[in-house]
C-alpha cells in the first residue's frame, strides 16, 4: 500500500500552488497582455497532470520501474540541455542570455528539471554498488571510488552554469551528491576534501562570470550591514563595501514580508506582484505568499513541507534494498533543499539563486517533475518494510 499521507500532502501543496499562481501573477497578466486566468489555467493543467503522473507511477513495479525510468531522464536529461544550445530561438527559450527551455506545442520542457530526477536515480545506482556502510576504505580508495562521479558532476557544471548559466542548479545538484555520498557510507574526511573542491569550484565558476559577479555583489549590498555588525568596528569599516548596486529584489522581498505581518494582507491583496518585482510568482513565490497569508502561513506551508520531507525519510528508513534508500534520500535533499535555497534567498540570507520551490513556484516543468519524483517514491512506499 503506498504512502497516503506524502500523496495528501503532496496534493495540499499542488493546490497551493495552483491558488498563488492565479493571486500572483496579475501584473504579468496585465505587462504581457494576457487573459486573466492564463497562468492560473496553465498551473492547473500541470498540477492535475502532475496528479495522475503521482499516481500512475505509484502504481509502478518499483524494482523494474525506478531504475529503467530514472536512466531515461537522465541520459535523456543531457542530450537535450547540449542540444538546447545549439537551437534556434523559435525552439529555443532564453533567460539571462542563456537557453534554458525548449518550446513545445503549448508547453515549455525545462530539461534540467527532469534531469535532477535522473541524477538523483544514477547517484543511488552508483553509490549502492560502489559504497557499502559495513566496508572500510582508506581514503586514497575513496577518492578513487568517487572520481567517475566528479566527471559526471563537472559535466553537469558544463550543461547547467556554463551553457544556463544557472548556477543555483549546480549548487543544488553539488548539494545533493555530497550528502548522499555521506548516507552511502563514504567516510567523513573525504566529504571535508570534496567541499574544499566544491568551494574552489564555485568561487571559480563566480569570478569567471560578471553575471554572477553583479549578483553577488548586489546581495552583500543587502546583507553587508547585518553581517558587519557582529565584527568589531574597526574590522567592519575595512569589510565594508560603497557604491554597490541596490538590492532591490531583497529589499522588496523583506518589505512584502514585513507588509503582510502575521497574518497577511490577504489573498488577493500584496503589493510586491504589482509590478515591484517581475514574475513574483515564479522565483520570489514565498515573498509573496508571505505577504497576502502572512508569516503564519508561510509557516503553515513550510510544516506542509516538513511533513513531506519527514514521510520521504521515514520511506527511506524502511527501505529493502539499499538504491531505493538511497534514491528516497536523494529525493529528500532534492525537495528540502530547494525549499531552503528559496526561503534563505528572500530573506537576503544568500543571493536569489532563482530555483522554483517544489509544487509552489509556477511551471509546468517544475510541477511535473517534482510529482514524478514523489510517485517513484510512493511506487517503492509499497515494497518499504511496515513497523
Amino acid at each position: 500500500m503506498v504512502d497516503r499521507p506524502l500523496f495528501l500532502v503532496s496534493l495540499s501543496l499542488i493546490t497551493i500552488g495552483i491558488l498563488f499562481s492565479y493571486s500572483l501573477s496579475s501584473f504579468a497578466v496585465l505587462y504581457y497582455g494576457y487573459g486573466e486566468f492564463h497562468f492560473l489555467f496553465r498551473q492547473l493543467i500541470a498540477g492535475i497532470l502532475g496528479v495522475f503522473l503521482m499516481w500512475g507511477i505509484s502504481r509502478c513495479e518499483p524494482d523494474r520501474f525506478i531504475l529503467r525510468f530514472g536512466f531515461i531522464l537522465f541520459f535523456g536529461g543531457i542530450f537535450l540541455m547540449f542540444i538546447m544550445h545549439f537551437l534556434p530561438e523559435s525552439l529555443a527559450t532564453s533567460a539571462g542570455g542563456a537557453k534554458r527551455w525548449i518550446r513545445l506545442p503549448f508547453f515549455s520542457l525545462a530539461p534540467v528539471e527532469f534531469f535532477k530526477i535522473g541524477f538523483v536515480t544514477f547517484l543511488a545506482w552508483s553509490f549502492s554498488r560502489k559504497f557499502s556502510l559495513l566496508e572500510q576504505k582508506t581514503l586514497k580508495e575513496e577518492f578513487v571510488t568517487f572520481l567517475p562521479y566528479v566527471v559526471v558532476f563537472l559535466i553537469a557544471v558544463y550543461l547547467i552554469a556554463i551553457l544556463q548559466n544557472d548556477l543555483g542548479q549546480i549548487v543544488l545538484l553539488g548539494t545533493t551528491l555530497a550528502i548522499m555520498m555521506i548516507f552511502a557510507g563514504s567516510s567523513f574526511k573525504l566529504f571535508l576534501y570534496l567541499l574544499s573542491g566544491a568551494f574552489v569550484l564555485f568561487v571559480g565558476v563566480i569570478v569567471t562570470s560578471t553575471h554572477r559577479i553583479q549578483r553577488v555583489k548586489t546581495w552583500w549590498a543587502g546583507a553587508q550591514d547585518l553581517i558587519l555588525s557582529i565584527f568589531p568596528q574597526s574590522i567592519a569599516n575595512s569589510l565594508r563595501v560603497e557604491n554597490l548596486p541596490e538590492p532591490y529584489q531583497i529589499q522588496h522581498s523583506l518589505n512584502a514580508i514585513a507588509n503582510g505581518g502575521f497574518l497577511g494582507e490577504g489573498l488577493g491583496n500584496g503589493l510586491i506582484k504589482l509590478g515591484f518585482l517581475s514574475e513574483v510568482h515564479t522565483d520570489v513565490v514565498l515573498a509573496g505568499i508571505a505577504e497576502e497569508i502572512g508569516v503564519f502561513g508561510l509557516i503553515c506551508i513550510s510544516l506542509l513541507f516538513v511533513v513531506l520531507i519527514f514521510r520521504i525519510l521515514k520511506i527511506a528508513n524502511r527501505c529493502a534494498t539499499n538504491m531505493h534508500y538511497l534514491f528516497c534520500s536523494g529525493v529528500a535533499v532534492i525537495l528540502g533543499f530547494s525549499f531552503l535555497i528559496n526561503a534563505f534567498g528572500i530573506s537576503g540570507l544568500i543571493p536569489i539563486k532563482g530555483i522554483a520551490v517544489p509544487f509552489l513556484s509556477y511551471g509546468g516543468s517544475s510541477i511535473l517533475a517534482t510529482s514524478i519524483m514523489i510517485g517513484m517514491v510512493l511506487s517503492i512506499s509499497k515494497k518499504a518494510k511496515r513497523v
